[in-house]
């Protein structure tokens, strides 16, 4: 079948500043939405108790890892998609985006298995001697692991749609999956109307299904809309080495280095327990109500990787530059406006999780340290934001590790020792210090290697 010519796209003529925020601005609404959804789920869990609370934040580096997966594997289609398209090459945009569909199913597959054999094992590991919270922790990540099939396909589907300048249209799916698992949380946690009380295991239920409807909205979209591009399903299951090569060489790192948060998560849960579970939860808790501002720049960096990769492939170098510098500034801002909130409004925010005195005491200094690190973590993540852009992964994960493994996790075991908990949140602000100036090294290193010979 001949390919059909590729048409001048909006990322090659569009003012820069316009064009970033009418792809930013949907893509971040729609991770406020699941944000939001996030921090719902675990209003309504705390309302079981601080074992279902505790429970459900420990699952956090299991569910880390899975999303890792899809969101890595779907920066390099999106790198990779976005730079043939502005290279005006359709046989390799059309390859990207059925290698990508296959990689999909190839997920799915792996964590069903881990969902069979490893789920217990991870808890037990983190809270054998809590049958409570170990009883509560597998029915939930058991359920999210074995219906992990929505969620990979619709990171894909969402995926291309972004690749191509569709970000209203992906801000449809990603919504509608969100909002469905809002909806569906309290019926299914408490037993609403005819449906059963499910408690921890409704809150799992909603989320995959949110997933599933997800899923079928952002395929549904994709065959309405998309059509700079042609998925078809036989080719979906026919691998291609060289580009599944080129997809992981710019995803891997972004796996990897999003896999390590879960890495740290479990490290830092493992040292927070020593202390009580109690602290676990606060951290959870944290994670929670910080995705409110990490995931809108996750958004804005969605928006950027497509910009940057295509007028790299265009060869348009003015326009390469100006979309950095907007991401950064727009990355820092947001990040500043946490730091301010987490700071003036620390009690009201943890009131929301039915948090008990004991919570509240170790929980306001804990969410007041941690925000010093924000501004300077929403550089980093737009600085790492470019290098994927530019197939340049490697920084990226290279700055992730530094920052979470050799910096956080001993720094936070050293103040351990001192007996007070408090000390440990400060681990978060010195790690992002070294994390600061390592992507500072490598912005300037990739801007005289690639950005300056454009």
């Amino acid at each position: 079948m001949q390919e059909k010519p590729i048409r001048e796209n909006k990322m090659g003529v569009m003012p820069v500043n316009r064009l970033l925020l009418s792809m930013a601005l949907p893509m971040m609404l729609s991770m406020l939405v699941q944000a939001c959804y996030n921090i719902v789920d675990s209003i309504f869990v705390a309302r079981l108790g601080e074992d279902a609370l505790t429970a459900v934040s420990l699952a956090f580096p299991a569910q880390n890892l899975m999303i890792a997966v899809g969101t890595g594997t779907g920066v390099g289609i999106n790198a990779m998609l976005s730079k043939s398209l502005g290279e005006r090459d359709q046989k390799t945009a059309n390859r990207a985006a059925c290698n990508g569909v296959f990689l999909a199913f190839c997920s799915m597959a792996a964590f069903m298995l881990l969902g069979l054999i490893a789920v217990r094992p991870f808890y037990a590991s983190q809270v054998a001697e809590q049958p409570a919270i170990l009883e509560y922790g597998v029915e939930y990540l058991t359920i999210c692991a074995l219906l992990c099939q929505g969620m990979y396909l619709q990171f894909v589907f969402e995926r291309l749609l972004q690749a191509t300048g569709h970000t209203v249209v992906s801000m449809v799916t990603q919504m509608t999956g969100a909002i469905t698992n809002i909806i569906l949380d309290p019926i299914l946690i408490f037993g609403l109307g005819p449906f059963p009380r499910m408690e921890v295991a409704g809150a799992a239920a909603a989320t995959v299904i949110g997933q599933f409807v997800g899923a079928a909205t952002a395929i549904a979209l994709n065959h309405k809309y998309n059509v700079e591009i042609q998925v078809t399903p036989r080719n979906c299951f026919r691998p291609h080495g060289p580009t599944i090569g080129r997809i992981y060489k710019v995803g891997v790192p972004s796996i990897i280095m999003a896999s390590i948060g879960s890495v740290m998560t479990y490290g830092m849960n493992l040292i927070l327990v020593t202390f009580s579970s109690t602290a676990t939860a606060v951290f959870g808790v944290y994670f929670k109500l910080q995705s409110f501002f990490f995931m809108p720049v996750f958004g804005l960096n969605g928006a950027l990787v497509p910009i940057i990769a295509y007028n790299f492939g265009a060869r348009r170098r003015d326009r390469m530059i100006r979309t950095i510098q907007l991401g950064i500034l727009y990355a820092m801002c947001f990040m500043l406006a946490g730091l301010l909130i987490f700071n003036l409004f620390p009690e009201q925010l943890l009131g929301c999780f039915n948090a008990s005195d004991y919570m509240v005491s170790i929980g306001v200094p804990a969410l007041r340290t941690i925000s010093y690190s924000f501004v300077f973590a929403g550089f980093c993540i737009a600085c790492g934001t470019v290098f994927q852009a530019l197939g340049n992964g490697v920084y990226s994960m290279t700055v992730s590790i530094v920052r979470q493994l050799v910096v956080l996790l001993p720094a936070a075991w050293l103040l351990a020792q001192t007996g007070e908990l408090d000390a440990v949140w400060w681990s978060f602000p010195i790690a992002e210090v070294a994390s600061l100036s390592l992507s500072s090294f490598f912005l300037v290193r990739i801007y005289r290697k690639i950005i300056s010979k454009v």
